[in-house]
């Protein structure tokens, strides 16, 4: 009887067990590159999340407007806390083009305001109460009585564990910082312009796929800190100072009262010309001073009556104010 060929029990099981093997590695190998990409992508995610933001803020504080408005409305800081965080808020007008655009009256077409209201509100995380807090824009299209209310909200990022606002009255690295400022029961020292803030914001790093992948990382490496300081410049403290009114000049009638005074010198010089407005005949010069200086060796000063001297000459053109 022929025998017949084929795979041993203990063969098969063997086989089995190495393809099992090789599974089970291929799929840590692909699992631990998952982790990978999405912690890369994680925190990828905040260190381009973090800077925009306070690049957003930079470029909104570098157009302040502070001409023609009160000292209570140039810049607003409120000192808050939600849940234990701090959760400061930061209101302004910029003459930095809006961000969000307006449909005109007919909705043909849609616009951008030159000058918009815009502030920085912390708001609770539903989804992580207590947790984390959401930062979001406020902008308003155009300025009205109530610069620091009202507007849209634009959302900005929703795992913030940290906003803090601090303002410098004052340079040097004793200065005291300033919790608060423009509020309306706060001192009069505290409103205005302030030399600078220092702004802080915390972010933490937003697992992907699942918590247990941010695991790998302590909680305080999945905690990235941005700071900047904003130093308003020296010529916003001048305006802020000096408040120029643009005013129409009136323009008077000429008046015979504003004919030129001066005199000759008695040897033929005319007068001084005559005052006036512009566009308009200036006065008659005035009389010479009757004096006659006869330079010859051996002459002395003949005494002439008042007139006799050099006449007085045509009135000149006057100036704005008749001088």
């Amino acid at each position: 009887m022929r025998k017949q060929a084929g795979f041993t029990l203990v063969e098969v099981l063997v086989t089995l067990l190495i393809m099992s093997l090789l599974l089970v590695a291929i799929t840590q190998v692909l699992a631990g590159a998952r982790r990978t990409r999405d912690l890369v992508h994680n925190v990828q995610e905040s260190y381009l999340a973090g800077p925009a933001i306070m690049d957003l803020i930079a470029n909104d504080l570098s157009g302040i407007v502070i001409a023609n408005r009160q000292k209570l409305d140039y810049l607003r800081v409120e000192d808050n806390a939600k849940f234990g965080l701090d959760a400061d808020r930061l209101d302004f007008v910029t003459s930095t083009n809006s961000v969000l655009i307006t449909p005109n009256s007919s909705g043909t077409s849609y616009l951008r305001s030159d000058f918009c209201e815009v502030g920085y509100v912390l708001k609770s995380n539903r989804d992580f109460e207590g947790e984390f807090l959401e930062i979001w824009r406020r902008e308003s299209f155009g300025v009205d009585d109530e610069p620091f209310e009202g507007g849209r909200f634009t959302f900005l990022h929703d795992r913030v564990r940290r906003f803090d606002i601090q303002v410098f009255n004052e340079n040097g690295v004793d200065a005291e910082p300033i919790e608060a400022w423009g509020i309306a029961t706060a001192d009069e020292e505290f409103r205005g312009l302030p030399t600078r803030l220092e702004i802080e914001l915390e972010l933490e790093l937003a697992p992907r796929l699942i918590n247990e992948q941010s695991t790998r990382i302590r909680a305080e490496k999945r905690r990235v800190v941005y700071r900047r300081v904003i130093q308003f410049p020296q010529r916003l403290n001048v305006l802020a100072q000096v408040r120029p009114v643009p005013v129409i000049p009136e323009i008077l009638p000429a008046d015979p009262k504003n004919a030129g005074a001066g005199g000759g010198n008695g040897v033929g010089s005319p007068g001084g010309p005559g005052g006036g407005f512009p566009g308009r005949p200036g006065g008659p010069g005035g009389a010479g001073n009757g004096t006659d200086f006869d330079f010859d060796p051996g002459d002395v000063f003949d005494g002439l009556p008042p007139g006799a001297g050099g006449g007085g000459g045509l009135g000149g053109g006057g100036n704005p104010f008749g001088g």
